[in-house]
């Protein structure tokens, strides 16, 4: 189980993405198609065609 703060917001890319996308790829997405800020520390789920596979691309800093 993963316990995020209450301040995190979830962003659901609502068209298909190629799941072939690396990190840097997933990256460009929210940055120039949802205009986004990738590193605020929120959630962005991809799903693929078939939605089927999600990936999630989450930016923490590590608190130690």
């Amino acid at each position: 189980m993963i316990h995020l703060p209450a301040s995190v917001r979830v962003y659901l890319c609502l068209t298909a993405c190629d799941m072939r996308k690396s990190f840097d790829g997933l990256q460009a997405l929210v940055t120039q198609a949802m205009e986004l800020d990738p590193f605020a520390g929120h959630l962005f789920v991809f799903g693929n065609r078939r939605r089927d596979r999600v990936k999630i691309l989450y930016w923490g800093v590590s608190r130690m």
